[in-house]
């Protein structure tokens, strides 16, 4: 029987500089078993909101991640106008479909990034970075802010966007395709990517499901799950479908994120013609009280976000559960039986966001 040895993998790694460690168990150069440890910097954000008043948190959530932050803020809001029975203006659904859909390309980009500084592609590393700022330049436009944008409130919208603002967002987004193209097709089709990426981390379809993994990891491996369907925002006016690939490796989740920057493209072009007139916020009268559960589709998968409200102006509970944390155990059954060498891309292709999961 080959001797076993323990290789602590984090939370200081090239690859993943985040407070995550595994406690990786080998015999020669195969992975046994790996052994997550998580909660080194749980930041308390939940319970602040004892502190801050119900419209306050909204700025809290947002700091959740500085990466998918108008996610948060959109997901946190969904909720609490669940309980107070909001109505949302049309307008202000599509300015906050635009702006996610911004987010997750900006998201993908820095994601593709990571993934070929994992293998050593340092250049494709620094182009997908480079795009990566034409998308945060419009955030910056349109609302002032690269990271946290603080432009979603409950009730709507705190800006508006002009015609000639959406027309500009859709034709720098439109410009950026033949550079796009250019740059996932070397993720795509290079033989050195492909070696490091092809039947390396395969889950089946049923595997997804007993591990109840979610967002691009889950949709690699066939199963077409995405909260965008629910039919929030103006995903049902954009004829959204998701995109889905089966073979469920390394390489099936790169395509699928890969496609989602495209398909992000044509949805902001299409809600950016589409845009109705109108307000872009509603009066918001009284304080929540009740339950009530937001879903959204984070660019890593589907966060939930509860809310309970007593009738005061302070929240009496608030828990986000984000997509890292759904998807540590599929990388835990991915990591077994791989080459130890091939467990910093495994690791990537989660698009694992630590900070996330330590609210």
């Amino acid at each position: 029987m080959a001797k076993r040895t323990v290789i602590p993998f984090g939370p200081q790694h090239p690859v993943l500089p985040e407070p995550i460690h595994l406690d990786l168990v080998i015999e020669d150069e195969t992975v046994v078993e790996a052994i997550p440890s998580i909660g080194f910097i749980h930041r308390g954000l939940e319970k602040l909101v004892e502190k801050n008043e119900w419209p306050e948190m909204v700025y809290v959530i947002e700091r959740v991640c500085g990466i998918c932050s108008f996610g948060h803020g959109w997901g946190y809001c969904k909720s609490v106008e669940g309980n107070l029975g909001l109505s949302v203006p049309p307008r202000a659904e599509y300015l906050r479909t635009i702006w996610h859909e911004l987010g997750r390309i900006h998201s993908h980009l820095l994601w593709l990034g990571l993934l070929a500084d994992s293998f050593g592609f340092e250049s494709l590393f620094m182009h997908s970075w480079r795009l990566r700022e034409t998308v945060l330049d419009l955030f910056e436009e349109t609302t002032g802010g690269r990271v946290i944008f603080s432009v979603c409130k409950v009730g709507g919208v705190r800006k508006d966007v002009t015609d000639e603002q959406l027309a500009e967002i859709s034709g720098v987004l439109k410009g950026m395709i033949p550079e796009l193209t250019e740059l996932t097709n070397v993720f795509l089709e290079d033989m050195s990517v492909k070696n490091r990426l092809e039947g390396v981390g395969t889950l089946s379809a049923d595997e997804i499901k007993e591990l109840c993994a979610v967002g691009p990891v889950a949709r690699a491996s066939g199963i077409a799950s995405d909260v965008r369907l629910d039919g929030h925002g103006a995903y049902p006016e954009l004829g959204f479908e998701p995109c889905v690939e089966e073979a469920g490796d390394c390489m099936a989740r790169c395509k699928v994120r890969v496609r989602e920057i495209f398909q992000s493209i044509g949805l902001i072009a299409k809600a950016a013609e589409q845009m109705p007139g109108g307000d872009i916020d509603v009066k918001v009268k009284g304080n929540p009280e009740g339950e009530f559960v937001g879903r959204m589709e984070q660019p890593r998968g589907e966060a939930y976000y509860y809310s309970k409200g007593n009738g005061s102006k302070f929240l009496e509970r608030i828990r986000v559960r984000t997509p890292t944390n759904a998807n540590i155990p599929a990388l835990v059954k991915m990591l077994q039986g791989c080459d130890l060498a091939d467990v910093p891309v495994m690791v990537l292709t989660i698009d694992p966001c630590i900070s996330c999961t330590e609210r």
